[in-house]
């Protein structure tokens, strides 16, 4: 089960679209889907997580909490909207498209992928525009 929470004003547009597509990202990697929370939030709401609980005093778009066991993804995705948006024009990518890749970049961690390493960034970039593609496609 997937669900969203918003800590500002920002709101998905249409909740069941994002929930299919995530639950299609967890299934192509071979996983089930349980318990997925995506929390929206500003730059000072993920500021006070991030120094809180990774001791980590920098602005970050997203923070992850894996609660995965073997094949069963579960966690909490907090994503700063406002860093989002700063990336998208950093990265002249849209600020959908860059939405879609913190989302599944997050989902992507609960399902093995890292990307501490040039080598694993690298994976991990290339797994999140596969599976961005994925979201326009029906089923």
């Amino acid at each position: 089960m997937i669900e969203f929470f918003y800590e500002t004003d920002f709101k998905l547009s249409n909740e069941p679209q994002y929930s299919d597509w995530i639950g299609r990202v967890v299934i192509s990697e071979e996983a089930s889907l349980g318990a997925l929370n995506y929390i929206f939030c500003d730059d000072v709401y993920l500021l006070d997580i991030n120094k809180k609980f990774l001791s980590h005093d920098t602005y970050t778009d997203i923070i992850s909490f894996d609660y995965s066991e073997n094949e069963l993804i579960a966690g909490d995705v907090f994503i700063s909207v406002q860093r989002v948006k700063a990336n998208s024009i950093k990265f002249k990518t849209g600020f959908h498209q860059e939405l879609l890749r913190v989302m599944s970049h997050g989902v992507l961690h609960f399902l093995g992928y890292n990307d501490k390493s040039e080598k694993e960034c690298m994976a991990m970039r290339e797994k999140e525009n596969e599976k961005i593609k994925m979201f326009h496609v029906e089923h």
